[in-house]
C-alpha cells in the first residue's frame, strides 16, 4: 500500500486525533468557576494585554481566590494555554475533517500551504497569548500539546522529503510567536504570510538525494518511494541480484 502524504486520513488522521488535547472533563462546580476565569481573563487580556494583567486581578474579576486560580492554571502561560485550547481545536478539526485544500482531499503541497495560510491567520488572530504560552520556560513551545499536533502534521505532508521531522520543525520555527512579532513591525502582515508561503513551497521541493550505485533501489527511485513499497520489494524475484 503505497503512503499517504496528503495529511490526516486513515492512520495518519488516527494518530494526530491522539495528539489533540481533549476538553477537560470536570464536576459542575469546576466548570463553572473555570469558565468564570476564562471569561474575566479573556476579557482583561483583550482590554489591556496579556503583559499588563496580573493572575490576583482575574481572580478577582472572575470572582474566585487566588489559590484556586493558582492550582488550577499553575502561571499565567498556563491560563493563556487554557484560553487558546477551544481556538486551537477548531483549526485542528478544519484540518482534520474540513473541506480541502485545509481538510483532507487536496494534494499534499497544497494542503501545506493552506495549513501555513490557516496557521498565520490563527497566530495573528492570538499573537500575545501564543507568545505568553511559547516562551513561559526554555523549550516550553515544544512541550505544548497543540506544537506536537501541528509537528506531525507537517511532518506527513513532508514525507517526500530528506527528513521530513526535521523540515516539519524547521517550517515551524518561522511561525514561532516571538519570531513574529519580532518581524511584523518591520516586514508587515503581507510579506511574512508571502514569505512563509515561499518557504512552505520550497521545503516541499526539496527531493531525497539520488540513490547510491551499489544501492538495491532501482535507478530513478528515490528512499522514499522503497519505503512506500512498505517492504513489498523483500518478495520481489529479483531481490538480491546485483543491479545492471
Amino acid at each position: 500500500m503505497a503512503r499517504d502524504n496528503n495529511g490526516p486520513q486513515s492512520d495518519s488522521a488516527t494518530l494526530l486525533e491522539l495528539l489533540r488535547t481533549p476538553p477537560p472533563k470536570e464536576q459542575a462546580r469546576s466548570a463553572r468557576n473555570r469558565a468564570a476565569v476564562l471569561d474575566a481573563a479573556a476579557r482583561l487580556f483583550a482590554e489591556h494585554g496579556v503583559e499588563a494583567v496580573s493572575m490576583d486581578q482575574v481572580a478577582a474579576a472572575a470572582g474566585v481566590g487566588k489559590g484556586t486560580l493558582y492550582r488550577r492554571f499553575g502561571d499565567k502561560s498556563g491560563l493563556a494555554a487554557a484560553l487558546l485550547d477551544a481556538r486551537e481545536r477548531v483549526l485542528q478539526e478544519a484540518i482534520l475533517h474540513g473541506p480541502p485544500p485545509l481538510g483532507p482531499g487536496a494534494a499534499a503541497e497544497e494542503r501545506l500551504t493552506a495549513f501555513i495560510d490557516a496557521y498565520f491567520d490563527y497566530l495573528l488572530e492570538n499573537l500575545a497569548l501564543i507568545r505568553t504560552s511559547e516562551t513561559a520556560a526554555v523549550g516550553a513551545r515544544y512541550r505544548i500539546g497543540a506544537y506536537r499536533f501541528w509537528h506531525r502534521h507537517t511532518a506527513i505532508l513532508l514525507s517526500d522529503t530528506p527528513d521530513p521531522e526535521h523540515a516539519a520543525h524547521a517550517l515551524l520555527a518561522a511561525l514561532a510567536a516571538e519570531h513574529v512579532a519580532a518581524l511584523l513591525p518591520e516586514l508587515g502582515e503581507q510579506r511574512l504570510r508571502a514569505g512563509l508561503i515561499r518557504l512552505a513551497r520550497s521545503a516541499m521541493r526539496t527531493q531525497a538525494p539520488a540513490p547510491e550505485r551499489d544501492s538495491v533501489l532501482a535507478p530513478g527511485r528515490g528512499h522514499g518511494d522503497a519505503e512506500a513499497d512498505h517492504g513489498d520489494a523483500t518478495d520481489s524475484p529479483d531481490q538480491g541480484k546485483p543491479l545492471g
